[in-house]
């Protein structure tokens, strides 16, 4: 009985297949490969509660036995009436948790971010029959479709659109990238066990033309390599999963990280511990708490949450700019001595509204902040704490800036305010802050609730280029004066807003207000961290 095509065109038929199935009955057909050739892969990469798409399943036996080995939340799908038939009938009494569902992987009907895991063992092999132009514009739909379902950074708009990963080859400095997802379950001691992993399947994906002995570069997005001990874990009704994990830098400091599990690649927020936990006691301790574990637990253990963390370290560069941005206020000699009334809306970790309230004595800090588990986890994790001069405001930042700016005669005015907000959609391709808070009515209440001579600062992350230009100028509409301010290595932009535009600066004078300002903090008793000089983060401000 032969079934193969006439030519390989033919694989991309839905009428070769129908007929293929039909001729071939049930007896199952392995593309490239039995799932015992496969189960050491697919284990190492795929956790068994992970929900996972089988695309042109076919009749392959191998979600069946991913299935039986405790891999349950399983979607197959295949453009084959026939064979969806058969294998519903095949698996309805066997596996009952397992579906089939007749469907084109070109246009799938699930919703966005669906899985965790998509398989296809040939299916790309059947639409690649060629490298005409309509079959590549196939395969393109085909990998779009498949990034739309995935969950994880690969529906993120740097990864996902064509814009951002010609940004992300072109900041990388190459023409051909390869990008790989790192999950959190998969542990590695550093990029060298990472190379020794992938890089003979990279080398199957170069240019023909390449040398065999070429070395191909392995870059890092994010800090997600090395040594990790969770110390916390939960949810949150507003943010989802987290975890609060303790990780060792390069310099060997230890760094504690909250880490929402919706945006893994993300650090939330992050504090220096005062004294280093060696990585020997760190094992210890890890050794003791499996004694008392059942098998497959989390690795958790507990620690004393509060202790050691260091308060005057700010580990963020776009924390450290955006206190700097203090020294536009008027006379920053007297600022440690002056009443300043700061709003901050994004609480986090709290290391931004604590450094403020700690190292200016007489100012007073409203923080806002949507998740009262954040609030949670920044006193219990995090070294924070309310006091008379900082409170703690549990709110949608939208809300409470628009009802203090339309709160009449009795409305509060701040010198200082602060967004540091991130958006809870990846795929807009700005994920600080969400679109609302930079809308000019929005804007305009910012505004209104603002000292004539203050200073409005935003953390933007922004790396859609229209989508940037278009935010600038909605703020520029509101802020005649406007500074921006771009951390090197990272894409956020830290930007400076006021009122006035006879207040702007020449960058002599900014690096002039900024030293005189760091004098007034770097007093006796302050525990000013020395590696942090406010006038370096000036230094690169440029004016729109």
């Amino acid at each position: 009985m032969n079934l193969l095509p006439k030519s390989s065109k033919e694989f991309g038929s839905v009428d070769y297949w129908e007929k293929f199935f039909q001729l071939r009955g049930k007896k199952a057909f392995e593309w490239y490969g039995s799932y015992l050739e496969l189960c050491g892969v697919l284990h190492k990469y795929i956790k068994p509660r992970e929900k996972v798409l089988m695309i042109g399943c076919g009749n392959s036996e191998l979600s069946e036995q991913l299935y039986d080995v405790g891999y349950q939340d399983i979607v197959n799908i295949d453009i084959s009436e026939v064979v969806i038939k058969q294998m519903k009938e095949h698996n309805a009494s066997r596996r009952p948790q397992m579906s089939f569902v007749k469907m084109d992987m070109m246009q799938m009907e699930f919703p966005d971010a669906s899985f965790q895991v998509v398989l296809d063992k040939g299916t790309l092999d059947a639409v690649l029959t060629d490298e005409e132009e309509k079959t590549l514009q196939q395969v393109d739909r085909m990998l779009a479709e498949v990034g739309r379902v995935l969950q994880g950074r690969e529906t993120e708009w740097l990864f996902s659109t064509e814009e951002g990963r010609k940004q992300l080859a072109a900041s990388a400095g190459f023409r051909r990238l390869v990008t790989v997802a790192l999950h959190r379950g998969q542990q590695y001691e550093g990029m060298d066990s990472i190379q020794a992993e992938l890089s003979a399947r990279v080398m199957e994906l170069a240019p023909a033309e390449i040398p065999a002995q070429q070395k191909v570069p392995f870059l890092s997005v994010g800090g997600d390599i090395g040594i990790r001990t969770v110390q916390h874990q939960a949810c949150s009704p507003l943010s989802g999963d987290y975890v609060i994990e303790d990780v060792q830098g390069d310099d060997k400091h230890f760094f504690r990280r909250l880490i929402f599990l919706s945006n893994r690649n993300v650090v939330q927020s992050e504090a220096r511990l005062l004294k280093d936990v060696s990585h020997r006691a760190q094992k210890k301790r890890k050794k003791d708490r499996k004694k008392q574990q059942p098998a497959g637990s989390l690795d958790v253990f507990s620690a004393a949450p509060q202790q050691n963390i260091d308060k005057s370290y700010l580990c963020c560069e776009h924390h450290k700019a955006m206190i700097a941005g203090l020294a536009l206020l008027r006379n920053p000699e007297l600022l440690s001595e002056t009443p300043l009334a700061l709003l901050v809306v994004g609480l986090g970790g709290g290391s931004l509204p604590l450094f403020v309230h700690d190292h200016f004595p007489k100012s007073h800090v409203d923080a806002v902040e949507i998740d009262p588990s954040m609030l949670e986890v920044a006193t219990q994790w995090f070294g924070f704490s309310q006091s008379d001069r900082m409170q703690v405001h549990i709110a949608d930042g939208l809300d409470y800036v628009t009802s203090l700016a339309h709160g009449g005669e009795a409305q509060p005015h701040y010198d200082v305010i602060m967004f540091d907000v991130d958006s809870k959609d990846p795929t807009l391709g700005m994920s600080c802050p969400p679109p609302a808070f930079v809308d000019h009515a929005f804007l305009q209440n910012v505004k209104s609730i603002l000292t004539t001579e203050g200073v409005f600062i935003l953390n933007l992350v922004c790396r859609d280029l229209g989508l940037k230009n278009s935010v600038l100028t909605r703020l520029k509409a509101v802020f005649p004066l406007l500074y921006v301010r771009r951390i090197e290595g990272e894409v956020n932009e830290i930007l400076f807003c006021q009122l006035h535009p006879n207040q702007k600066l020449a960058t002599p004078e900014l690096l002039e207000v900024a030293q005189t300002l760091e004098r007034t903090l770097r007093q006796p008793g302050s525990n000013w961290d020395d590696t942090y000089v406010l006038s370096e983060m000036l230094k690169t401000v440029t004016i729109v």
